[in-house]
């Protein structure tokens, strides 16, 4: 089953990441690297990114057929999406370990979410 581990931008996320110092945080770095590297030598990692600041999205919306991309609107919140680990592990219980070793666990909370398994709908 596949599981996604979300890591948000938060506000206690960022008050942890300000008193980091400059070695703290290439370590913490670090750490995503080794779980990328821990996950993949397991055989449960799908793919892992961090994710650009929201200020750089696109808004992507299709009226009348045609692709309209946009800059915003940009709602003001204090908590964005900030990375995922897509994992493919046999149970729940096995994907809440793997994020408990996501080192924004140590600040604030990941969240594990089951990825829908479509494969035997017919459309």
């Amino acid at each position: 089953m596949k599981y996604l581990i979300l890591i948000q931008s938060n506000p206690r996320s960022l008050a942890a990441w300000e008193k980091m110092s400059d070695a703290e945080r290439m370590a913490f770095g670090r750490d995503h690297l080794k779980l990328s590297e821990q996950m993949a030598d397991a055989g449960v990692l799908v793919a892992s990114e961090g994710l650009a600041d929201p200020s750089l999205a696109t808004w992507v919306s299709v009226r009348d057929g045609r692709t309209i991309p946009s800059d915003g609107p940009f709602a003001e919140v204090k908590e964005h999406l900030a990375g995922f680990y897509l994992i493919d592990c046999p149970a729940l219980d096995d994907a809440i370990e793997w994020a408990s070793r996501v080192p924004d666990a140590r600040y604030t909370e990941v969240e594990v979410r089951p990825v829908l398994d479509m494969s035997g709908w017919e459309f």
